[in-house]
């Protein structure tokens, strides 16, 4: 009868996991068969994918520093005798002949990038586990561990799996539920060449070299040690694998390094570094120990993920698995699982972008493969940004740093690019760059749009209107200003309006119909980058010289300003379009994924319904020609833009096309993207910065800060009528947490951490303000607080005649709020 007992709650054991608070959890009740199935683990540095599979189990490894190549530079010197011959070209209107001469002359030659690769694999393989039953894997992302549990006979087998922070390796708990029962061999693999050694009695290595790839060799050395500790039963080595037999419970240690020190530097060794992660996790793990170790690495984890909680109503699908949800979740309304997509963005920048590492790639941390789609560099024309659009309005400001780090890099191997492609001072990089940190241009007719060190420099610049951190601005400060001293050189006047124009670019990545090619000159992008790049720098030079820091720019910003106005203006087209080119060339048809004209409406403030109302109703009407299909990024990012263009419901409406299942029922890929079963973003195949975009999207639908004012509720969707999100960060420091009911505010606290005016805008009234004073703000009088300052944008050129209804936020309510840094101001009945 005791043994019946146990059983049965053995099963109860199990089973309550499936009825559980689901919020935080991605759960399933059958192994992954594919690596789009598997569960992402990360500590910033080491990746892993769990499949689960009761029998034969695989846990693909990732190292973020394994790359092909070594260090090089991929420059393509004959840029610079070309150049005025491609900008005549350009001139003329010969814009194939120019679009051919750059593919030869500005793309490289040689190497277009080095992929992102495999570590290779951990396996584990259980005798006679093949007949199981009760099967549960789930991903908590409140605590970052992936668990699989099933039944064999009448023992209940559990594994646990997480990436620790604090120990710096991959760890894997083993157990039973009756003594004696566990046995399983385990080893690791490569698609390479590995080499293999016996350490100890206990652990195995693994030595593997990075690939050669279009003409550089592969430099990048990986060691990788397995260390298996048991409690109970024997183990043994065998034919590089080890052995458990009759254990009770087992911990399995993944250690991985590389000899990769910096972008130009490979002199470290990896199996002394390896050696050295095992060894302090080895001294802390032993089966007495693991608790406390997974705590502490959960405790690591949840010092970020537990900032920002996010609650918009619960329904009865949350107890039904994951890929069954996403499969539904356009049929029906399932609030939690739009909450958890948010948090899983959330989740994935913790697990893949931690100070000191390298910054989430194009697939974060994650790859299976030695030759991955766009071999997962960083694309920086949109998607190396997307990844960090979450960082600082969800709470995650420290994790800007590998994005910022690698900018400062770029801002080095910049300046070869700049001097030997162009004759110009400062530094440039082009769409895309590796760990190695080149900056030639690749892709051939993608590769001559030279304006990516502007829009890594907006991301500089908004970290300190986040954070207000005057050290930080010194320490990026010159970064900027190279940017800006290299379009200095760089611009040339356009031959009829003597604007100041990029020449040769492009509007990436996207062909006007009327010139038949990519390459332009002076297109909207570039002239809305550059406003930035100058405005801000400016305003940077001008904080710094404050402090008397910086007092010999005064001339440099007088040289700034003079450009700045002499960029083109934002132009209406004949459509009413925002124009995407210098001249009005849009095709009202073009469903082209890319909508990089509307960078002004976002990531910028360029367009606003306020101050530049006729651009804001264009910008409209180029989301509804350019429509709303689309797949990963492109659909995240217009999430973003219907978001900025305060329409909730259009917005939801593209987080409802997001999440569908990009897997056909008979497991083959829907080409119109989607969500994966494990929650990546399908392009197709997977990009991260589709979650990433995700997560920004749903924070810009909650509470905007860029137009001079807190905006909270800014396009709330009828779908999410009460709710409550906790810790989303606004420009100058101030930190949201709201409830709503019937789609308004009932309770809201806003903690100041650097003090200043806190101008709020809202579509209904606060409640009442518990001790201190609101002054209701009239007319159009300026926010004095320094990191709202609006951009004042020149006046559109407008080639149409005909009138759009502009948006009108005269009914929103606008009050001032002077606020002392460290202060909570609350507003509840």
């Amino acid at each position: 009868m005791i043994r019946i007992l146990t059983f049965t709650l053995l099963l109860l054991c199990i089973n309550i996991h499936a009825v559980a608070d689901q919020s935080h959890r991605l759960w399933y009740n059958q192994p992954a068969s594919l690596w789009e199935e598997a569960l992402p683990l990360g500590n910033g540095r080491l990746g892993a994918m769990v499949y689960g599979n009761p029998a034969n189990d695989s846990i693909q490894l990732n190292e973020n520093t394994f790359w092909a190549g070594g260090p090089h530079n991929n420059l393509n010197p004959a840029a610079l005798q070309a150049l005025p011959e491609i900008r005549r070209l350009i001139a003329t209107g010969e814009h194939k002949a120019a679009e051919a001469l750059a593919a030869k002359t500005i793309t490289s030659q040689g190497a277009h990038g080095m992929p992102y690769q495999t570590a290779g694999n951990l396996h584990l393989e259980f005798p006679a586990h093949q007949h199981y039953s009760h099967y549960y894997r789930e991903l908590d992302i409140s605590n970052a561990v992936v668990t699989t549990r099933y039944q064999v006979n009448d023992v209940v087998f559990t594994r646990e799996v997480f990436s620790s922070f604090v120990d710096q390796v991959v760890v894997v708990k083993l157990s039973a539920s009756k003594p004696a029962q566990l046995n399983f061999s385990a080893h690791l693999t490569h698609p390479s060449k590995p080499v293999f050694t016996q350490e100890n009695a206990n652990t195995l290595a693994m030595q593997v070299q990075s690939s050669d790839h279009e003409g550089i060799k592969g430099q990048v050395k990986l060691a990788s040690l397995m260390n298996v500790s048991a409690h109970g039963g024997t183990i043994v080595q065998r034919d590089q694998r080890i052995e458990v037999s009759n254990a009770d419970s087992a911990i399995i240690l993944i250690s991985m390094a590389t000899n990769f020190v910096k972008y130009n530097d490979i002199s470290a060794n990896a199996m002394t570094r390896a050696r050295g992660f095992l060894a302090q996790a080895t001294s802390q793990f032993d089966n007495h120990q693991y608790a406390a170790r997974k705590q502490a690495h959960s405790h690591f984890y949840q010092q970020y993920f537990n900032r920002v909680s996010l609650d918009l109503g619960k329904s009865a699908f949350a107890n039904e698995s994951t890929d069954q949800r996403i499969r539904l979740f356009a049929t029906r309304h399932d609030p939690e699982l739009a909450a958890l997509y948010f948090q899983f963005g959330r989740y994935l920048l913790i697990s893949s972008s931690q100070p000191g590492g390298q910054p989430a790639n194009l697939q974060g941390l994650w790859n299976h493969r030695q030759d991955p789609p766009w071999d997962s560099k960083y694309t920086l024309n949109i998607n190396a940004e997307m990844n960090y659009w979450p960082a600082e309005v969800t709470n995650l400001s420290e994790l800007h740093e590998p994005l910022i780090t690698m900018t400062k890099e770029l801002a080095i191997t910049g300046q070869e690019s700049a001097k030997k492609m162009y004759g110009a001072r400062g530094w440039m990089a082009h769409h895309n760059t590796d760990i190695w940190r080149i900056t030639g241009g690749v892709d051939y007719t993608w590769g001559s749009w030279p304006t990516s060190n502007a829009w890594l420099s907006q991301h500089l610049w908004e970290k300190y209107l986040y954070t207000g951190d005057k050290d930080y601005l010194a320490d990026v400060y010159p970064v900027m200003k190279s940017a800006a001293v290299f379009f200095e050189d760089f611009l040339i006047e356009s031959p009829d309006k003597k604007w100041l124009i990029v020449s040769p670019s492009m509007s990436p990545e996207n062909e006007a119909k009327a010139s038949g090619t990519k390459i332009a000159a002076g297109v909207t992008m570039d002239n809305q980058l550059l406003f930035d790049l100058f405005s801000n720098t400016i305003a940077a030079a001008r904080i710094l010289s404050e402090d008397k820091k910086l007092a010999e720019d005064k001339k440099q910003i007088a040289t700034w300003e003079k450009i700045l106005s002499r960029l083109p203006p934002m132009q209406i087209g004949q459509y009413h379009q925002l124009q995407e080119w210098l001249e009005d060339w849009d095709n009202p048809q073009d469903q082209h994924r890319h909508v990089s004209h509307l960078y002004g409406l976002y990531p910028s403030n360029q367009i606003s319904p306020i101050r530049s109302p006729e651009l804001f109703s264009a910008a409209r009407v180029s989301m509804e020609q350019r429509g709303d299909p689309s797949t990963g990024w492109s659909m995240n990012w217009k999430i973003n833009l219907w978001a900025r263009l305060l329409d909730g419901d259009r917005a939801f409406k593209l987080m409802r096309d997001q999440i569908k299942p990009a897997l056909t029922l008979d497991g083959s890929v829907n080409e119109s993207g989607g969500t994966y079963p494990n929650m990546f973003d399908a392009h197709p195949p997977f990009q991260i910065d589709g979650n990433f975009g995700f997560t920004s999207g749903m924070a810009e639908m909650l509470a905007q800060s860029h137009d001079g004012a807190v905006h909270l509720l800014p396009a709330l969707p009828q779908a999410w009528p009460q709710g409550e999100v906790k810790g989303l960060v606004m420009r100058g420091g101030f930190v949201v947490d709201m409830r709503w009911a019937n789609g308004q505010i009932s309770q809201l606290k806003i903690h100041s951490r650097l003090g200043g005016n806190l101008r709020l805008r809202t579509h209904s009234p606060l409640p009442p303000a518990n001790a201190f004073k609101v002054k209701k703000v009239t007319g159009a009088a300026r926010n004095p607080n320094p990191f709202y300052q609006q951009a004042q944008i020149k006046k559109p050129l407008k080639h149409t005649n005909k009138t759009i209804p502009a948006l009108s936020l005269d009914n929103t309510y606008l009050v001032d709020i002077t606020t002392q840094a460290g202060r909570d101001y609350v507003w509840s009945n």
